[in-house]
């Protein structure tokens, strides 16, 4: 028993020895880089929210949302026109809100010219407002089914005069 201490005792001095006397490896000598961890702001939260809810059909829920974003104080304005911007595309797409796009994408324009996303608002509020030009025309002057007259309705925002409709 004693003779097996001995010589683990000697082997691990041998071991322990050997690592103190080996010269560092040049690579090994550096320090490890420092991991850097950022945290998303609030902003960055709430758009992540905001896109989750769109990808899972809930644009309703999104739009709401990002109208309760845009309330929020201390917003930069980048964040506001990028919260506006994508107000706009939620609307005009599966929201069925071509004049709330267009506020919003107006909104964007006027009130932060200098954006990243005043440049590409402005393309798409003029289609949109090309698109709310042919249905108000094409509901003015009548002659539609009741059925088309409700989706053009719908698609315009005008989402009371359409379930009106349907009703009556």
């Amino acid at each position: 028993r004693t003779f097996m201490r001995i010589i683990l005792s000697v082997s691990a001095l041998a071991v322990i020895a050997a690592c103190s006397t080996t010269p560092p490896d040049s690579k090994s000598a550096e320090p490890a880089p420092l991991s850097v961890v950022v945290e998303p702001t609030g902003f960055e939260l709430a758009m992540k929210t905001v896109n989750d809810l769109a990808a899972a059909e809930n644009e309703q829920l999104a739009i709401d949302r990002l109208k309760q974003l845009l309330g929020t104080p201390g917003l930069s304005d980048e964040e506001m026109a990028e919260a506006l911007m994508k107000l706009g595309e939620l609307r005009y797409g599966d929201g069925n809100d071509v004049f709330g796009a267009i506020d919003a994408w107006d909104e964007l324009i006027e009130s932060y010219p200098d954006s990243s996303y005043a440049v590409d608002a402005e393309p798409l509020r003029d289609i949109a407002r090309g698109e709310a030009t042919s249905l108000n025309f094409a509901v003015q002057e009548g002659g539609l089914s009741p059925t088309d007259e409700f989706e053009y309705l719908f698609r315009l925002g005008r989402h009371q005069e359409a379930a009106d409709l349907m009703l009556a």
